[in-house]
């Protein structure tokens, strides 16, 4: 196998890694597919196959060992953003019919939502603001 050929193998590789990659979400895959670029350097540049695979092993473990723990941390430093019922929990709305232990309505998130006290004892008028505590079906619980 003659430089030429040896540059376009690395570079096969480095289309091979990139597939797994893409499939796979596995970022490791991209950082051998860099390694294996940079082999295909070397051997473009006249570098031997020691060389070359030196280059490959040594860019893919650099990248591993210092990208891969940035991108945990900042993976793990994400805001975790809530959706669905878990998002109305916590949020205010405003009484619409009046709202005690056995029901009412409210207006939440720009929706009219069935609600019901979480005291069954207290209550509360249209026009006043309650805080949703939990979603129990298809009826907020109040307070």
């Amino acid at each position: 196998m003659d430089d030429i050929d040896a540059w376009v193998w690395w570079l096969v590789g480095a289309v091979g890694l990139g597939i797994p990659l893409v499939l796979t979400a596995m970022p490791e895959f991209g950082m051998f597919a860099v390694g294996a670029v940079a082999a295909a350097v070397t051997a473009a540049v006249g570098g031997g196959m020691v060389a070359q695979v030196l280059v490959f092993v040594i860019v893919s473990v650099a990248l591993i060992a210092v990208i891969r723990p940035i991108a945990n941390r900042h993976r793990d430093q994400r805001p975790q953003h809530r959706s669905g019922i878990d998002a109305l929990k916590g949020r205010s709305a405003v009484v619409l019919e009046r709202v005690d232990g056995s029901g009412g309505r409210i207006k939440l998130a720009g929706e009219i939502w069935s609600a019901r006290t979480l005291d069954a004892d207290s209550s509360f008028e249209p026009g006043q603001s309650v805080d949703v505590v939990e979603i129990d079906g298809a009826t907020a619980v109040v307070m």
